[in-house]
């Protein structure tokens, strides 16, 4: 248990993003604005970073010393069934930079769906299996 202070404070910078997250995506998607939706996507790049660093940090207390990067943190989090869609979270790091383009329509409602119909289970689910582990 080399680093539980770091992941446990990693996780509730994780939390407070994950439930800004949860506001927006339990409520009326149909009725953002275009400056309402770039924040959903601006909240989803803080939380997609949040996720891997949280579970790279977790995984590092659980004694993993090889875990350096989003990918490698998502691999053994598969692995040891933190989380059980590894290829969505690998298409959530791809789809991140994406984000920068919120200037085109198009991309901004792929972005849309992407974060409320495929991230968001398995963001909550994330989150449902770190806060058991608190």
């Amino acid at each position: 248990m080399k680093n539980e202070l770091r992941w446990k404070q990693r996780f509730q910078n994780f939390e407070k993003a994950f439930l800004l997250i949860d506001e927006v995506v339990t409520g009326d998607i149909k009725q953002l604005n275009q400056l309402e939706m770039e924040g959903l996507i601006q909240r989803f790049e803080i939380l997609i970073e949040l996720s891997w660093k949280t579970l790279k940090d977790y995984l590092e207390n659980e004694g993993y010393d090889d875990v350096k990067n989003g990918k490698q943190a998502i691999r053994q989090a598969f692995v040891d069934g933190i989380i059980s869609d590894a290829d969505v979270w690998m298409s959530a790091l791809q789809k991140r930079n994406l984000t920068s383009n919120t200037y085109n329509e198009s991309i901004v409602k792929e972005m849309l769906i992407f974060i409320c119909e495929d991230f968001y289970p398995i963001v909550k689910s994330l989150h449902k299996h770190l806060k058991l582990k608190l």
